[in-house]
């Protein structure tokens, strides 16, 4: 089957034709999203979500140069996308530990103790969230992107990006709601740091 004929089948839904596209391209890509990630779950990962969003967009399934430059390019804007949030994340991290070390700590031990308990949960919790609604959530809240911007990043509607942001903060404010009082102080302070 040819390049075109495989592309044209996949925007048709054939699964065969998708079957045969994650086969043929899986292990070169999930070896170069590795080299990139330093990490092998988080190249599969990076590689699963690129074929996740073909499937998902496959009637705009389009390929203007090779169908290899497309996937390689598609892997190479994943792992991108994640390296940024991870530097952006240990930036902020970074960021909060020597604020708090500089500054006077007003925060009563069992406040501290309930904002380590807090940090954790809501790790935990971001780490629960469905791929899609992570990505999301992480593009909006720490790469504060606009609705629009990550729509256009991630190949979606505004509205998905939408839905999926109210579905990422329900989930959240399910998991968390024991701590919602703590969270919302400590957004309030994020806030005045930044």
């Amino acid at each position: 089957m040819s390049e075109l004929q495989l592309v044209t089948q996949v925007a048709e839904g054939s699964e065969t034709a998708f079957e045969e596209l994650f086969k043929t391209w899986f292990k070169s890509l999930h070896a170069y999203a590795r080299v990139m990630l330093e990490d092998e779950m988080l190249a599969e990962e990076a590689v699963q979500q690129v074929f996740f969003r073909i499937w998902e967009r496959k009637e705009r399934f389009r390929v203007h140069t090779s169908v290899k430059a497309f996937l390689y390019r598609a892997v190479y804007n994943e792992c991108m996308n994640y390296l940024k949030r991870q530097k952006y994340k240990t930036r902020h991290a970074d960021h909060v530990m020597h604020s708090d070390k500089t500054k006077v700590n007003y925060e009563n031990p069992l406040m501290r103790v309930e904002r380590a308990e807090l940090e954790v949960q809501l790790q935990k919790a971001l780490n629960e969230l469905p791929l899609q609604c992570r990505n999301i959530f992480y593009l909006s809240r720490f790469d504060e992107l606009k609705y629009r911007q990550i729509a256009e990043q991630l190949g979606l509607s505004i509205k998905t990006v939408e839905a999926q942001m109210g579905k990422a903060l329900k989930i959240l404010r399910n998991k968390l709601a024991d701590f919602l009082p703590l969270l919302v102080w400590l957004l309030l302070k994020l806030r005045n740091i930044g």
